[in-house]
């Protein structure tokens, strides 16, 4: 890939605006196999966050042993130990109770989870131990959390909001069920985005540029490690009506779809993994069968994985494991040839899908502008083979197949977010499963089964749909289901699950009605239920309602003479009704008008009214005036009806349910922090006594303790030492943080000292330095005094008396402090302290800047001119021309004037403290 190109491009497409309290948002793309992390934050492009191994992408995997938590590759090392405690692939189980096709699939794949029943929700759980049972959504959850770690050390700001990706084929009760696992995870979720449009919005909007009004079809091929989609998308150029005008946007749609739930890399891997224990048991190293050890199968499933990620790329390769099976170890050459051969039905599949994307999209491959790769899986040569005969051209390779997908989601969570503003892209995803309302209709002899339509095949979302109830008049109930499926095969219809999704009860119908009463005025339109496919491909029923349209016609029995008289009678004084406009509040004040135009305003009137009355005389020959047809005002009136939902596939989390997982996971997350903070206080006690057990058998330490203080503090650390790997192997932080604290405590005098021997040269030097300077200063300053030079008398001779005074006393007091402490020895207490010294330099350092500033300020007296007018033009001009130089100087010199008068000798701290045990 073109990368520059790549992030140039970004940059004119991507805009964000700062808001003051915004936070950075994410995208997480939550694979089976792989969680990549996108995020994005003020005045930052989007990008991907690494992982604590600086790894750009994650295995979703999460692992549990002896109240430690793991993640990533953490937890899948873990799991090659201990298969049981690593979750893995747990996408798939989402929404399924457990006798559901992909659950038994999972069961057969890894048998050495123990999966049990929700009774309550009728979905699955792990059993880990006797007292911890897991939900999908609570272990999904958690990764999620993960995740806005990664996230948040990106961006190093706090982070709510996110998109997730989720696979275009997951139903409604899978939908719901990631949904839960966001919220549960503490995470606001914008939107559900299919995989496959975050792939095509990512490779959209770095070429926005190409696109026009004619529509351009794009495939994207998808293999992942556990399914395989292919979808067609077209981009165009559109026009919205935006603030007003009409603007240009680009807009991708997603016209067809066709997908293979359990086609991908995983089922590859497996077949090589049971390939290598076939080998491995035919050369009887041992009498144990390789598959009846769990151990054993993690670790071939470890290197069947890596050898199907090398044989992309080479033809031949060495599978090897230490330690397989009773630490016998096992090395077998493969080929390619050799792992195309175990997989030969799963190769006849591969096209399947484009199949069907181009079947729903009513389209020829001939018209097909780019066939795009994107997925892991896509990286094996034969399954590239098999598309290029396919579709007839070559493949293009320009998405990075591991982020694309993670990159399109998090464009979407900034165009969302209230924080940023992006280039808007138009995006409209289509429905894979039709959803239609089923109800009873009562004919003269039966029940008749009524089917309306909803949500169609390939139909766009996010959309809102009406269904009419016409012929009810009392309570009624209907369903909303599943439409017909038979375009799926009856495998894949399965894998949908329960077909029946809500049971919908509607109550106080009759009621409703007869607030209405039916009459020539009165026209009932039907019982309208209000559905939306929202952005996350979730159906929602908003509202359900009477509507009912009553004629109104308004009467107007006032002839035109009235009317007049009653104009001219408001004109000379009668009074005038206050008539409430509809858009007017009751009791909003008027506008007083302007007096001043008060009689024009009358006279206007008359003008208007004689108008009117000549108007009517010529139009009223005939002494008939014809009234004109009113038209009927129709109104539309709206009654609430009351809805109960009943679901009648697998329940979601109620309230007490959600709370009880959220407490759980809480409690994990307390326990987790707990971990950290003890491995934490015990690192540093470690490094600690190793450290300062070290540091005294360097003389620089050595020498800056009594022989007996350096015994005490060795045997003490000594015996700190021991305790860690006896007593101290098993107590809590707060332990190790006081034991740590007082090791501080005792060790403090000696780093001080230590600190003390090691700055003062320096110090010393920048003293002496100043000393010299000053020394040099005071002889030209005593020049310029009164005394010895009247032309220039720049100071007095009490100022130069001063600073001749602080010097000297400096230069006595460092003598003699500095012959004090040469006399001590590096044990002892340190008489000339660092803090002392930079003490000294501030007050000569004031001293000096006081006389500098105002020698810098000085000017000569000027001669007295003939005339006062002269003498104060000519000072006027001075001042004039000196004010703007001199202003912050002299307001300097005052600062320096005023420090020096109050005796504020504090000097500049840099140095002044030494700092506790420095290592």
């Amino acid at each position: 890939m073109k990368i520059i190109g790549t992030i140039a491009t970004f940059t004119i497409c991507f805009t964000l605006i700062h808001f003051a309290n915004t936070l950075a948002v994410m995208s997480v793309d939550l694979g089976s196999e792989w969680m990549k992390v996108g995020v994005v934050s003020p005045g930052v492009p989007m990008e991907i966050a690494l992982n604590k191994e600086s790894k750009r992408k994650t295995p979703a995997v999460i692992s549990f042993k002896d109240n430690e938590r793991l993640f990533g590759e953490d937890a899948q090392t873990l799991g090659i130990r201990f298969p049981k405690n690593a979750y893995m692939y747990l996408l798939d189980l989402l929404g399924k109770d457990i006798n559901h096709p992909m659950v038994k699939l999972y069961q057969k794949r890894f048998p050495y989870y123990e999966i049990v029943e929700n009774p309550e929700r009728k979905t699955i759980m792990f059993k880990h131990d006797e007292d911890n049972i897991y939900s999908v959504e609570e272990l999904l959850a958690q990764l999620l959390v993960k995740a806005k770690e990664f996230a948040e050390q990106a961006a190093h700001q706090p982070i709510k909001e996110c998109v997730i990706t989720v696979p275009g084929y997951f139903n409604q009760v899978e939908r719901v069920a990631l949904g839960e696992a966001v919220k549960l995870a503490n995470l606001k979720l914008l939107q559900l985005i299919n995989d496959y449009t975050a792939v095509a919005l990512n490779y959209g909007i770095f070429r926005s540029k190409d696109f026009n009004d004619t529509t351009q079809y794009v495939m994207f091929y998808d293999m992942g490690a556990s399914s395989t989609t292919a979808t067609i998308v077209s981009f165009q150029n559109t026009k919205t009506k935006e603030r007003g005008y009409m603007e240009t946007h680009p807009e991708l749609n997603i016209i067809g779809v066709g997908y293979d739930r359990t086609l991908g890399g995983l089922e590859m891997q497996l077949r090589l993994r049971d390939y290598l224990g076939n080998k491995f048991n035919e050369v009887k190293k041992t009498k144990n069968d390789v598959f009846g050890n769990n151990r054993s199968m993690a670790k071939l499933f470890k290197e069947a994985g890596r050898l199907k990620n090398v044989l992309s790329a080479n033809i031949q390769h060495i599978a090897q494991i230490e330690g397989l099976l009773d630490e016998e170890d096992f090395k077998l050459p493969v080929t390619r040839q050799e792992f195309e051969d175990l997989i030969p039905d799963l190769l006849e599949r591969v096209g399947l899908p484009v199949e069907k994307a181009l079947k729903s999209a009513q389209l020829t491959k001939d018209v097909l502008n780019q066939v795009v790769l994107f997925g892991a899986g896509t990286r094996v040569p034969r399954v590239q083979e098999i598309l290029r005969e396919i579709v007839g051209q070559d493949l293009a390779k320009n998405l990075n197949t591991d982020e694309a997908a993670a990159m399109g989601a998090v464009y979407k969570a900034a165009d969302l977010s209230t924080g940023f503003q992006v280039k808007k892209f138009i995006t409209k995803d289509a429905v894979l499963f039709p959803i239609q309302v089923n109800f009873e209709r009562e004919t003269d002899s039966h029940l008749k089964q009524v089917k309306r339509t909803l949500f169609s095949l390939m139909n766009p979302y996010p959309q809102k749909k009406i269904i009419t109830f016409n012929k009810y008049t009392d309570d009624f109930t209907f369903n909303v289901n599943y439409a017909e499926l038979g375009y799926l095969n009856t495998e894949e219809v399965n894998n949908i699950g329960i077909l029946n999704l809500t049971e919908v009860s509607l109550t106080g119908v009759r009621a409703a009605i007869e607030k209405h009463p039916l009459s020539e005025n009165v026209e009932s339109k039907g019982i309208k239920a209000h559905f939306q496919m929202d952005e996350s491909g979730i159906l929602h029923l908003i509202n359900v309602e009477l509507v009912v349209e009553k004629k109104i016609i308004e009467e107007d029995d006032e002839g035109t003479f009235s009317k007049l008289g009653s104009t001219i009678s408001k004109l000379f004084g009668g009074e005038e009704k206050v008539e409430e406009k509809p858009d007017e509040k009751p009791n909003s004040p008027k506008v007083p008008q302007d007096p001043t135009n008060e009689t024009q305003n009358q006279e206007e009137k008359k003008e208007t009214i004689e108008e009117k009355i000549a108007s009517n005389s010529s139009n009223s020959k005939n002494n008939t005036v014809k009234a004109k047809p009113q038209k009927p005002k129709i109104v539309t009136l709206k009654e609430p009806i009351t809805v109960n939902i009943k679901s009648l596939n697998l329940m979601p989390l109620n309230e007490d349910q959600f709370l009880q997982s959220q407490k759980k996971l809480e409690k994990l997350n307390n326990i987790e922090k707990e971990v950290l903070r003890r491995s934490t206080a015990l690192n540093n006690l470690e490094t600690f006594v190793v450290d300062v057990q070290n540091k005294l058998l360097e003389d620089e330490y050595s020498e800056a303790v009594t022989a007996e203080d350096k015994e005490k503090i060795l045997n003490l650390f000594s015996s700190i030492s021991d305790w860690l790997y006896e007593d101290g192997a098993d107590v809590d932080a707060a332990t190790y943080e006081k034991k740590l604290e007082s090791l501080r405590t005792e060790t403090n005098p000696l780093f001080a000292r230590v600190w003390e021997h090691r700055e003062r040269p320096e110090a010393l030097a920048a003293l002496n330095s100043m000393l010299n300077h000053s020394t040099h200063f005071l002889e030209s300053a005593k020049n310029l005094t009164d005394t010895v030079n009247p032309t220039k008398n720049v100071f007095t001779d009490k100022e130069v008396e001063s600073l001749e005074k602080i010097i000297s006393d400096t230069d006595e007091w460092l003598s003699k402090n500095v012959a004090v402490q040469e006399k001590l020895k590096k044990y002892e207490d340190v008489v000339l302290t660092v803090k002392s010294i930079t003490e000294k330099m501030g007050l000569l350092d004031r001293e000096v800047k006081y006389l500098v500033n105002k020698l810098r300020l000085w000017k000569p007296k000027k001669e007295e001119k003939v005339g006062k007018k002269d003498e104060k033009k000519s000072e006027d001009t001075i001042n004039n021309a000196t004010e703007g130089e001199s202003r912050s100087e002299i307001n300097e010199t005052e600062s320096v004037e005023n420090e020096r008068k109050s005796g504020n000798t504090e000097p500049n701290k840099e140095k002044s403290e030494p700092p506790h045990n420095e290592l």
